[in-house]
């Protein structure tokens, strides 16, 4: 059998040119980045705001787990498929951060004949969107401790900094240093720390910006700590939003590939979703919409994380909503959240998948609380058998959900015409009654309490002393109407990454929150969360290699 990178390596990719052309962008709306990348002009949405938008289908999945999920693989093969279909179709995906490509996850270009290329630029450096991110984040962190080092007019307190520096890996040695060392010239010493540049609140605000002047107003708006007198400061009181901007001109503008049956695919910005909102732009998404008759995107991890934030916060900043949602489940995934270890996974066990389904059931009463149609998707692996894939059949048809089995990455898109016609069908049939979690009028343990009980099925919230101060203070800072970003575990519903399944009886410790002012909402931190990750004992680095030739080995 072929791996990824082997199929990806193999595939007859056309010019970027033409794949523009497909979607009738003209030379003045694009910049090719070579031969099969391009930059898209950031003022389409302004050039086609009269044109009616495509179809937004969102895909999602149940939570993650060491098994396998392909989210990212059934997206694109169902865009493959629509276009196969005679439905002009475009991809919105985000970008792949370094620090799971080298870490445990891997890449996130799809897999398989279901696959966004060129996949080893797109999960390296690409078009250097990260890295400019990096640099901005790190700008201000250079600015921050510059004012306090020269005369502090702004009266910062050392201790009070709330600003982080980033890096695009995951270096848990970072995530708690001490800066300003080796005597007066050097700057005033401090606790600081490092988080993914993922986690970054430009990342985020790059992600739900719509313009340019929407981006540098955002960034000014950044809260970067606070006074000796607890009074915010930002950055427009640094006066550093220019330059801030400036470095992200080029990372604001979305990305142009294709996929391996080139289809086309927009790719820009990747927040992750377990420690930010886990959804690529909104003028990425937007842009797609007119260039298209359909969007698929998807959100990252489960759909009690990149799914409510995309419902409860990227849709509220963009003013839109998807038009159906497609949810992702595997044999594999459902057996291990039925208790089956990862070992025994290719043994027939359709106990496990009665116990397991349970997870799929409580995403498909997410997805339905928001009142949007939705089809749930089994992404087929070579070691399932009839009779497992069968059950899942079965238990969704006897509660009038529709399914549909897709084997998009062993055929591509021929393997998701069954997936695909049952999504057009939504489209067509199906009536939108689309409500969000909570009123922006509540207050912030309300927001977080619902999310928790509805999103969750947790049966409450504890709040840490830190968290109800914070909270207190934000309200009167006039931050209360804003969003919730919750950072929780992926690989469980509750805060705790061993209860897998469809567990009850629990309470979410919500240990302390962040205000993200310019992106939008407030980061809520619950459990042992993390937003800079580790590396696992054998990352998968250690099996990446480049030949005399040139040609990359062992990127997944």
């Amino acid at each position: 059998m072929k791996t990824d990178i082997e199929i990806a390596q193999q595939a007859t990719l056309k010019p970027i040119t033409e794949i523009a052309e497909s979607i009738n962008l003209s030379a003045d709306d694009y910049e090719p980045y070579g031969y099969t990348k391009a930059k898209l002009s950031d003022k389409l949405l302004e050039k086609w705001k009269d044109k009616p938008n495509g179809k937004i289908i969102l895909v999602t999945s149940i939570n993650p787990t060491p098994a396998g999920e392909g989210k990212s693989t059934v997206t694109v093969g169902l865009g493959q498929a629509l276009n196969q279909l005679g439905e002009k179709t475009v991809i919105a995906l985000r970008e792949p951060s370094l620090g799971p490509v080298m870490g445990l996850k891997g890449g996130a270009a799809g897999g398989g004949y279901s696959q966004v290329l060129p996949m080893e630029e797109i999960n390296l450096h690409f078009t250097g969107d990260i890295h400019a991110i990096t640099s901005a984040n790190n700008l201000l962190s250079a600015v921050i401790d510059n004012h306090i080092h020269r005369d502090n007019k702004l009266q910062i307190d050392p201790r009070k900094v709330e600003w982080r520096r980033v890096v695009d890996m995951n270096d848990r040695a970072l995530r708690q240093v001490i800066v300003g060392l080796g005597g007066s010239s050097q700057g005033i010493p401090r606790e600081e720390g490092y988080t993914i540049t993922a986690a970054s609140e430009i990342m985020a605000i790059l992600c739900l910006a719509d313009s340019i002047e929407d981006l540098k107003s955002r960034l000014s708006k950044i809260v970067i700590g606070y006074t000796y007198d607890d009074y915010p400061v930002t950055v427009k009181d640094l006066e550093a939003e220019g330059s801030l901007t400036l470095l992200l001109k080029d990372a604001f503008k979305p990305n142009l590939v294709q996929t391996i049956e080139n289809t086309p695919a927009v790719i820009h910005g990747g927040p992750f979703a377990n420690i930010a909102h886990g959804c690529n732009s909104i003028i990425a998404t937007k842009t797609a919409a007119k260039l298209g008759d359909y969007v698929i995107t998807e959100a990252g991890f489960g759909a009690d994380l990149g799914a409510e934030k995309f419902l409860n916060i990227k849709t509220q900043a963009g003013n839109f909503h998807p038009d159906a949602v497609v949810i992702v489940a595997t044999v594999r995934a459902l057996k291990m959240h039925g208790g089956v270890s990862k070992k025994d996974l290719n043994t027939e066990n359709i106990d496990a998948l009665e116990k397991g389904i349970e997870n799929l059931n409580k995403h498909i009463d997410t997805i339905e609380q928001f009142g949007l149609p939705y089809v749930v998707a089994i992404n087929k692996f070579p070691t399932d058998t009839a009779a497992e894939t069968h059950f899942i059949e079965s238990w969704c048809h006897s509660r009038k959900i529709d399914v549909a089995l897709a084997d998009v990455w062993a055929k591509g898109g021929a393997g998701g015409f069954e997936l695909a016609k049952e999504v057009m069908k939504k489209t067509m049939t199906s009536e939108v009654h689309f409500t969000r979690t909570y009123e922006s009028n509540e207050m912030l343990e309300m927001k977080i309490r619902k999310i928790a009980q509805a999103i969750y099925g947790a049966d409450d919230i504890e709040l840490s002393s830190k968290a109800k101060k914070q909270i207190i203070f934000f309200e009167q800072q006039g931050w209360g109407n804003l969003p919730v970003c919750m950072a929780k575990t992926q690989y469980s519903l509750s805060d705790d990454p061993a209860l897998l399944g469809r567990p009850s009886g629990f309470t979410i410790s919500i240990r302390e929150l962040k205000a993200s002012i310019g992106a939008g909402f407030i980061v809520v931190l619950t459990g042992d969360v993390m937003t800079m990750p580790g590396l696992p004992k054998t990352p998968a680095a250690l099996h990446m290699d480049l030949d005399v030739n040139g040609k990359i080995k062992g990127l997944s």
